[in-house]
């Protein structure tokens, strides 16, 4: 019964949202492409599952061609999430939405169904602002965050963008630079400053 219920609220209230917004369905995958970005909205359900809880997590991934030849692999036309090179659970860029959804007996299907597109909304509304791949490198540099390091930096330096490459170097150091790790992070870094001929000390 639960299972339909979530059944139901994928075919009766995510998909004509997401269609809306120029998502097509694929089993529990809704995917946009524009030039050179594939959007991705996941719905994943929980392996704990039983007959009366269901528990499912939305996952929000970016694919970038850009990134993906930086990267020197193949460029993909229908990524997997775990392809992508932006991911996030929706609570991270949705405001209010909890890390996974529950269905229980006692669930308001209305109510659930509401949350659930206002929670989807706001995705829209980043993926709006998330519109190449410099979008998607500025967000983790903004973080610091180490993933999509080596990309991001390649991306900055291809585009002489050398002061916010310092600064996010910067950043990442005196964030990372104490953790054992670092030192393979740092020369990872190193080769990629010197293939463009840029100094990598941090002034």
């Amino acid at each position: 019964m639960l299972q339909q219920l979530f059944n139901d609220l994928i075919k009766q209230d995510v998909k004509p949202f997401l269609a809306k917004h120029g998502f097509a369905k694929k089993s529990l995958n809704f995917s946009k492409k524009t030039e050179g970005l594939i959007y991705i909205i996941n719905f994943q359900k929980s392996s704990g599952n039983s007959a009366d809880n269901v528990m499912f997590y939305v996952n929000c991934s970016i694919y970038a061609e850009e990134l993906a030849q930086i990267q020197s692999k193949e460029i993909l036309t229908a990524p997997q999430e775990v392809e992508c090179h932006f991911r996030a659970r929706i609570g991270e860029i949705a405001p209010g939405a909890p890390d996974r959804f529950a269905i229980t007996p006692d669930t308001n299907r209305e109510e659930l169904g509401k949350t659930l597109l206002n929670r989807l909304d706001d995705v829209i509304h980043f993926y709006d602002e998330m519109t190449s791949a410099r979008s998607i490198v500025d967000y983790y540099v903004s973080g610091p965050y180490l993933h999509l390091g080596e990309e991001s930096f390649h991306l900055l330096l291809q585009s002489n963008d050398i002061t916010k490459a310092k600064h996010y170097l910067n950043a990442l150091q005196e964030k990372h630079g104490a953790e054992n790790r670092w030192a393979i992070f740092e020369n990872k870094y190193i080769a990629i400053f010197d293939k463009y001929g840029v100094d990598f000390k941090v002034t």
